[in-house]
């Protein structure tokens, strides 16, 4: 169990208007901090006051990008409560990607202690109004004053907290998404599968290309044989195809493993859906549109838990799906997880974790 330090801030800042959060735009009073040496390991856990962080300009986080983080939520419950939605799966998925960036793992227990105990000191943050949330972004970072093409020896982890509105402020609206020929994000045996900034650093400029078109995000293909679906955006992406709910698998290493795409398809074979799990090209979507079997599609993640897909544009070829609106299975997704994560129902699947014992 970490022993953590708490120092709290001298002044507190004025909270933003819960009626126009945004996301990502305002961020809590304190922040946790706890570093790793090589021979020592993580040490000296504290809870600190937000503000700067002063890093030598050596740092190999800025040279060599050695670097990761993930993205959770807490949530209000109507009775004032904070809980958490599977936060086991995100440390999970951080320390998979600690691995990848040879960046030394934090035990499981610690990680989740952090968590709460930030989440506790600034709880007066997370807001009340309905379809809002405290983001929780823990990051890690090299430290080490060095110029060397080598893992780092030192590190910080950092925890910050930012409050963050509603995803759908006018309700939920599917989504234009273009299918991407030009760039690629990944190729089997990189990072895709780890939560890193640059894989989100490579996707720039195809994401500001399509917005430029007005669309919202990108459909990303492999980097390989530029046909197989990989993800959409900062999303997993999902097509129900002549009653089944197809989704590109993980097997190749390209996909981030979404916690919110786990959890659909936990929920979709638990109400006897028929899942598949397996490469899906995009002339398959396209000769799904075209015989009138492709009835639905959409994204998961932790922003906006569904994102219906409405159209997608595929080099001018257009795919209107479910006639531009939310499809049934979408919208019962949504509900389900919503409902979940902001305590409305009973939890039935053991991925709540309140802040409080």
């Amino acid at each position: 169990m970490l022993d953590i330090r708490v120092e709290k801030a001298a002044v507190k800042k004025a909270k933003p208007a819960e009626d126009s959060l945004g996301f990502g735009r305002y961020f809590t009073d304190h922040m946790f901090v706890m570093d790793y040496d090589a021979g020592l390991g993580w040490h000296d856990a504290r809870i600190v006051p937000y503000g700067p962080v002063a890093l030598d300009p050596s740092a190999m986080v800025f040279h060599y990008a050695q670097e990761l983080f993930e993205g959770l939520k807490a949530y209000r419950r109507e009775d004032g409560k904070i809980q958490l939605f599977r936060p086991d799966k995100n440390i999970e998925r951080m320390n998979n990607t600690c691995k990848r960036m040879c960046v030394p793992t934090i035990p499981p227990e610690d990680a989740l202690q952090a968590i709460r105990a930030l989440v506790k000191v600034d709880q007066d943050w997370v807001p009340h109004s309905a379809g809002t949330s405290l983001y929780i972004r823990p990051f890690i970072i090299a430290t080490e004053p060095q110029l060397g093409v080598h893992p780092s020896k030192k590190y910080s982890f950092m925890i910050i907290l930012s409050p963050v509105g509603s995803y759908y402020a006018g309700g939920l609206a599917p989504v234009k998404i273009r299918v991407e020929r030009k760039y690629v994000r990944c190729v089997k045996g990189g990072t895709g599968e780890a939560k890193v900034g640059g894989n989100y650093a490579a996707s720039l400029l195809g994401q500001e290309e399509a917005e430029e078109m007005g669309y919202a995000q990108v459909l990303w293909l492999d980097g390989i044989y530029r046909k197989y679906i990989d993800e959409v955006g900062a999303m997993n992406v999902f097509f129900v195809i002549d009653g089944k709910v197809v989704t590109p698998s993980l097997e190749d290493g390209n996909i981030l493993p979404g916690v919110t795409r786990a959890s659909c398809i936990e929920l979709l074979k638990k109400w006897g859906y028929p899942v598949e799990e397996r490469k899906v090209s995009i002339d398959e979507i396209h000769a799904a549109y075209e015989n009138g079997t492709l009835s639905e599609s959409f994204g998961t993640g932790t922003a906006a838990v569904i994102s219906p897909v409405g159209e997608y544009n595929d080099n001018g070829y257009i795919m209107k799906i479910h006639d531009g609106k939310i499809g049934p299975i979408s919208q019962k997704l949504y509900d389900s997880l919503t409902d979940l994560q902001w305590g409305r129902v009973k939890d039935e699947m053991g991925w709540i974790v309140p802040v409080e014992e």
